[in-house]
């Protein structure tokens, strides 16, 4: 089984939460630790399509996952990032938000998450993953181990 997202699958097995409207995924190749997508299960390319009733959940989804991700890497801030049409950034055409966990130092330049954020999402879309890049595709096994791991924390 696996869930749309956009045009790639996601595996059911790096989803860790849904909702009847939303699901939470592990990133492939994610910016930080504990870097995760929270998407709507219809799949809706800009945010102003969503319904309210979906608008409402995934955004009271993020805030749960977000508590549970910032207590769970001892981070001591969030980035939540959504790009919303491919001026913005958006590469994969369905509405998604990122939530990466923050400690001091983790950029040099605090934005630069952002960019690294654009990065891969353009690699996403052009499906031209670098794998020699410094930031490496997970695989399978570690994107499950980490899945699992906060599936626990939500019971």
């Amino acid at each position: 089984m696996y869930y749309s997202f956009g045009p790639h699958k996601i595996d059911v097995e790096d989803v860790f939460y849904t909702t009847d409207l939303i699901f939470v995924f592990v990133n492939l190749r994610p910016v930080l630790p504990g870097h995760v997508l929270v998407c709507p299960k219809r799949e809706v390319k800009r945010f102003a399509d969503l319904t309210i009733e979906e608008t409402i959940d995934l955004w009271v989804t993020a805030k749960r996952i977000s508590n549970l991700l910032e207590n769970y890497h001892n981070a001591s801030s969030l980035t939540f990032t959504i790009q919303d049409g491919p001026q913005a950034g958006q590469s994969v055409p369905h509405v998604h938000v990122h939530i990466v966990p923050r400690k001091v130092g983790d950029f040099e330049n605090n934005d630069d998450i952002y960019e690294a954020i654009d990065e891969t999402e353009k690699e996403l879309a052009e499906k031209t993953l670098d794998l020699d890049k410094k930031r490496k595709d997970r695989s399978v096994e570690e994107r499950v181990h980490e899945a699992t791991q906060y599936r626990k924390l939500l019971l």
